[in-house]
């Protein structure tokens, strides 16, 4: 499946979007109000949170609480709601009481790498476009996706952390943008998510430290380490 980009010029940003495959279902969940929202995305400032089924009371600017869950770790988490769209909800955390420090604790390289898994080798139903050559995926935090030429060759690979997007394209390089929206869509294929993101008007050297901090310790039981040390390669040069 090729990267899918749409680019829209404003006074102010450039931003791009990119259609990338939908795993079904997260480990990372949020109970608030008696219900289990998925996190679809989450980063030391705030979560997106998605209900599959039903509806919910929340309302913009309220406050919200609750406990999230992320394969045997929890975290008591206080936010407000900034946003919502159909079942989605888009929450700031609050920094009260050492909850900023909580939640980074919460979101530690450790903690990433320890629920990261190669969904290109995954036993679910699904159906893989046959360029994505590795797909490793930490439920709400990270996804790396790895696509390939004909050859096997690297094409391009994303690296999504958190709000930071950084993407290497071959004969194009480098480019690194803050993730705007995450949301479902479909095609007549397959269940996809659409990114958009803000590219950055320079290559962002702090993003690509973050994302190298995790790269560089992910091990061969989830990618090749000629793969691994490609990527760390791009993301350092």
């Amino acid at each position: 499946m090729d990267t899918q980009l749409n680019l829209i010029k404003t006074e102010y940003r450039e931003v791009e979007k990119r259609i990338l495959p939908r795993f079904p279902f997260s480990y990372l969940t949020f109970k608030g109000q008696e219900r289990v929202y998925e996190v679809k995305n989450m980063s030391f400032e705030g979560m997106q949170l998605r209900l599959k089924e039903g509806g919910h009371k929340y309302q913009k600017e309220q406050d919200i609480s609750g406990i999230l869950h992320w394969k045997g770790l929890s975290l008591e988490i206080k936010g407000l709601v900034k946003w919502i769209s159909g079942s989605d909800i888009g929450v700031s955390f609050t920094s009260e009481g050492g909850q900023r420090k909580a939640v980074e604790d919460f979101l530690s390289v450790d903690n990433i790498l320890s629920s990261m898994r190669p969904l290109h080798r995954s036993n679910i139903e699904m159906d893989l476009p046959t360029d994505l050559k590795y797909w490793l995926r930490a439920d709400g935090p990270m996804e790396v996706f790895v696509w390939q030429h004909t050859d096997r060759e690297c094409a391009r690979f994303q690296v999504i952390l958190m709000d930071n997007f950084i993407e290497w394209e071959d004969g194009l390089g480098l480019k690194t943008g803050s993730v705007l929206s995450h949301k479902e869509s479909e095609t007549p294929l397959s269940a996809v998510d659409e990114f958009e993101v803000e590219i950055d008007q320079k290559v962002s050297s702090e993003r690509l430290s973050i994302a190298h901090s995790v790269v560089s310790r992910i091990g061969d039981d989830l990618i090749p380490n000629s793969e691994r040390d490609f990527l760390i390669l791009k993301l350092g040069s």
